[in-house]
């Protein structure tokens, strides 16, 4: 039996439950811990599931903040340096990435155990057990008027991956670099893949590659 929400059943639903149900629709998410360095020098670590795809040429990712009325320490320190990373979670050090959302004093990494890595003299810190890591550049920053969530665009300046994920046309194999997703804000998955299928034509099925 489906279970019907109209508009107003949301917004008059209890807060704990509305923010459980939105933050599930869109289904598994990517997870990424986000390297940043403050201008004095002390490194931050944050998980993020809204990071997306802009474009591939030039390469670019986009990033969706809250609104920035409170601190924010990973936004402010893209902002002020404009430079982060991206590293993939992975089924060794979930739980360390999730712990790494709480309020902490100081480098997330220190308290969670995660070791940082430096890479080539860019500035912000990777995290050295991750399997794919993205150094990025700040490129530009909007607001958004519905809600004044923050878009944050990076160019991507630098992969590293595990050699084993990369396929040869490029593609990652993400089963093989035990990727974790999350759902909702708190629930971790691992995928399972079901097939890659043929590029998609009018005249002819999709068929298994």
């Amino acid at each position: 039996m489906m279970r019907h929400f109209s508009k107003s059943d949301i917004l008059e639903s209890d807060s704990f439950f509305r923010r459980n149900l939105i933050n599930c629709l869109s289904g598994y998410k990517s997870l990424n811990l986000i390297g940043t360095k403050s201008s004095e020098g002390t490194s931050n670590l944050a998980p993020f599931s809204q990071v997306f795809h802009i474009g591939a040429t030039p390469p670019l990712v986009g990033i969706l903040f809250r609104p920035h009325t409170v601190k924010r320490d990973t936004l402010e320190n893209i902002l002020d340096t404009g430079s982060f990373s991206l590293n993939q979670v992975t089924p060794a050090f979930y739980k360390q990435a999730h712990w790494a959302s709480a309020r902490w004093d100081g480098s997330e990494f220190e308290k969670t155990g995660l070791e940082e890595l430096y890479r080539e003299g860019f500035y912000a810190p990777f995290v050295k057990s991750s399997p794919l890591q993205l150094g990025c550049s700040l490129v530009e920053t909007q607001t958004l008027k519905v809600n004044e969530t923050v878009l944050l665009i990076g160019s991507i300046e630098h992969i590293y991956v595990e050699e084993k994920g990369l396929r040869t046309d490029g593609s990652l194999d993400l089963n093989i670099l035990e990727a974790v997703t999350v759902s909702g804000l708190d629930e971790y998955h691992v995928g399972k893949k079901l097939a890659r299928l043929s590029y998609a034509k009018p005249d002819r099925e999709v068929e298994e590659i």
